[in-house]
């Protein structure tokens, strides 16, 4: 029961629950969800480093560019579902689409 609140928590976050749906959809570096969402490549990066230590993200790459994938598919269900069921009255471009 506490892992599943855990689950629920880190998904609470606007931006995570979007990060996680953006990263289900396809491989993307930290400036994609940071411009869909519209915030900074810095706030950005801090949610993946919560999602990636969550084991929801991995990371591949080098240096200073890191490729970020979801790869949890139970959670990328939930994000979906989630997102789907909330936001069906809700214009795309709402959803930074």
């Amino acid at each position: 029961m506490h892992l599943a609140a855990a689950t629920f928590a880190l998904l609470s976050s606007p931006m995570r629950l979007h990060i996680v749906w953006a990263l289900a959809q396809r491989e993307n570096d930290v400036s994609q969800p940071a411009r869909r969402l519209g915030g900074t490549p810095q706030a950005v990066s801090q949610h993946l480093a919560k999602l990636k230590l969550a084991g929801v993200v991995q990371a591949r790459g080098r240096a200073r560019l890191s490729v970020y994938r979801a790869v949890d598919p139970h959670l990328v269900t939930a994000a979906t579902l989630m997102l789907e069921r909330l936001t069906q009255d809700v214009a795309p471009a709402t959803l930074g689409a």
